[in-house]
């Protein structure tokens, strides 16, 4: 008010001195001419003064609008964001000209205030453009609005860029957790160097019924699933789990097993809880369910997705349960509908961080479930028991050839190719680290070697021994393990690119029986046409001792039909020996042959030589004798030694044009 005051007061004196100068009558010319110096000055300082107090007032309070609170900016930095869809408006819930009115007229006002904005900001960007946060959270919604545009390559690169952020605060990392679409959070997930505040926690689990437990859940889930479409296998285990956790049920609430008592002495006779021992049972089965797509859909009906990360957060400390529940997760989501609601269960949270594990088993795991459900940069789909070791997350390195493991009887796509176990010994009361030992040399030296290379390892059913029992039905000849590996291997997209193949033991006799069979289907011409070498550890081309003894003693290493086809006599043996040496020469394949030269223990009492070296020898390409027995010989001790460098070098010199291509 004082300022306006004084502006009319000085609007006031200069109105006055004008109808003075107006009305002024003439005098002599001494007095004129001094007089209207007077007048003139008097004028002159009027406009002056209160011109500046206009332009003050403005200055003000212009000043005034468009000054920042800054405790305001930081309360709002604190905020969480919720990105909200929009929601298409029905036909039926238009009310009539009034809400086209209103409709337009916000459409109309939002126009004039952006274009404002823009006429009014522009003067202003410089002083405005010291203030750190506009910088910041600008390029956050920068980010989020290009990862949600049509064109695929910007949006991987909003992502590669979003991993690549890690001077951001950690509520830009929250906008960004809470915002993102679907497939920008399983792409950050696959990025191997984005930040875990990325990834919200997973929502709060139901609460169990009253009166139940996790145990118990999983009863009902697998009673729930279908009894269709399995094999004699599956329903021998799955009546098995049912049953085992039936009465462990009634022991935990005085049943039969205690006679009245509640369970507790004869729980602790088997030295392990039962209840693990029954969740046990039945993830197993429900692993089995899981690779049947229309069962999945039972299990995500039935609360599946957050009754398995129930048990795998609970299990924190087991890590043969949590890789089950990770199969079964893996399985899921080779089915894309179910996408979404594994997504919405916070399971990618979950694979996010055990990607990131040091157990290379974990986060092979985890690799395997987040690359079925990145459909953005991943088109081959893996199923149950084929793991790529790598590229395990999204890279820019071009991938040129696939090498293959597949291991041997007994045998396990991790286990069978870890280094000697004689180092870890040298090194377990130190801090063991990939250089000191590794517990997968093909992920850890060869991937390291080889950044070019897809490596996947291969694991098939070889025992039931994960089940904690024999399956009575159970019968498979390596042409039912071959067509099954072969139709896994065929959705992963082997075969599209050159491929070396490396086995063990009887993993060489199935890869040559899938070779054979792809030669003889037109749909898989792709797989023997890039196939440019294979490499045999320890393989019986031509039998095995092990046939020579007893039952009991086979028993105890290989199922019996396996254990007949490593007969020396053995006729499929000999018929595949033959057609494959044919192969092998027509297509002109590389091949390198190891064998053992020491004895292997069998159990406590029997000793002998698995594979003995005229067995060993294909026929073909070099055959080269290791002083280690049967079980080391796919295990080098130490990445300079000899086993590994050959190794190396036959893949690096079969491959070499393929790699310069």
């Amino acid at each position: 008010m004082l300022v306006v005051q004084r502006m009319s007061l000085a609007a006031s004196y200069c109105v006055i001195c004008c109808r003075r100068i107006g009305t002024f009558v003439p005098r002599s010319k001494s007095h004129t001419s001094w007089r209207n110096i007077r007048n003139i000055v008097r004028f002159t300082g009027s406009l002056i003064v209160g011109g500046s107090l206009f332009i003050t007032y403005q200055v003000l309070a212009l000043k005034k609008s468009l000054t920042l609170d800054t405790q305001v900016v930081e309360r709002e930095k604190m905020k969480s964001y919720i990105y909200v869809h929009k929601a298409l408006v029905d036909s039926l819930d238009n009310h009539g000209i009034v809400w086209q009115a209103r409709k337009e007229l916000h459409r109309a006002v939002r126009k004039v205030l952006a274009a404002a904005a823009k006429v009014l900001r522009s003067p202003f960007a410089g002083p405005f453009s010291t203030v750190d946060i506009e910088d910041h959270d600008c390029a956050v919604w920068l980010l989020l609005r290009k990862s949600r545009q049509d064109d695929l390559a910007a949006r991987l690169e909003a992502v590669r860029e979003m991993s690549e952020a890690h001077h951001w605060h950690d509520y830009q990392y929250r906008i960004i957790a809470q915002a993102c679409d679907p497939r920008t959070l399983i792409g950050l997930a696959r990025s191997k160097e984005s930040d875990l505040r990325f990834f919200l926690p997973p929502p709060p689990l139901p609460s169990l019924k009253e009166d139940s437990s996790t145990e118990e859940e999983f009863g009902h889930l697998l009673a729930s699933l279908p009894q269709t479409e399995l094999d004699e296998c599956l329903q021998y285990f799955t009546s098995l789990a049912l049953s085992e956790s039936s009465q462990s049920l009634a022991a935990q609430k005085g049943g039969l097993w205690c006679f009245g008592g509640n369970g507790l002495p004869y729980a602790e006779s088997f030295g392990e809880t039962p209840s693990a021992t029954v969740e046990m049972l039945s993830l197993e089965a429900i692993v089995k369910h899981s690779e049947i797509p229309s069962h999945c859909d039972y299990i995500e009906a039935g609360g599946g997705l957050q009754l398995l990360q129930r048990l795998y957060q609970l299990h924190k400390d087991c890590p043969k349960i949590q890789r089950s529940v990770l199969r079964i997760i893996g399985n899921m989501a080779l089915n894309e509908h179910l996408h979404p609601a594994i997504v919405h269960s916070g399971w990618v949270s979950l694979l996010a961080e055990a990607l990131k594990s040091c157990h290379i088993m974990e986060a092979s795991h985890a690799a395997r479930t987040l690359a079925n459900l990145d459909r953005e940069t991943v088109s081959e789909k893996y199923q149950d028991g084929v793991y790529v070791l790598h590229p395990q997350c999204r890279t820019s390195q071009p991938i040129k050839a696939d090498v293959l493991f597949i291991h041997g009887l007994m045998g396990a796509a991790f286990k069978t190719w870890r280094q000697h176990d004689s180092q870890r010994a040298l090194t377990e009361n130190a801090l063991v680290d990939e250089d000191s030992y590794t517990t997968c040399w093909p992920k850890t030296w060869l991937a390291k070697d080889c950044p070019a290379l897809r490596i996947i390892s291969v694991e098939y059913d070889t025992s039931l021994s994960d089940w904690r029992a024999r399956c009575p039905m159970e019968r498979k000849s390596i042409a039912f393990r071959s067509n099954e590996l072969l139709s896994k291997l065929r959705a992963a997209g082997v075969g599209e690119r050159p491929v070396i193949w490396v086995s063990h033991s009887m993993g060489g006799l199935l890869v040559k029986k899938m070779l054979l069979e792809a030669s003889q289907k037109p749909e898989l011409s792709a797989l023997i046409n890039n196939t440019r070498g294979i490499i045999f550890y320890s393989v019986p081309h031509h039998g095995s001792r092990l046939a020579e003894y007893s039952v009991n003693i086979r028993y105890l290493l290989f199922p019996s039909l396996e254990v007949k086809e490593l007969s020396k006599d053995s006729p499929a043996l000999k018929m595949l020996q033959d057609e494959f040496l044919e192969l092998v020469k027509d297509k002109d394949l590389q091949v390198l042959n190891f064998v053992e030269t020491q004895p292997t223990f069998i159990g406590s009492m029997i000793k002998l030589q698995v594979v003995p070296v005229e067995s060993a020898d294909l026929g073909i390409g070099d055959l080269i004798p290791v002083d280690v027995n049967h079980l080391n010989i796919c295990k080098p001790k130490t990445k300079d030694a000899f086993l590994y460098q050959r190794t190396l070098q036959f893949i690096c010199e079969t491959l070499a044009r393929d790699l310069e291509n």
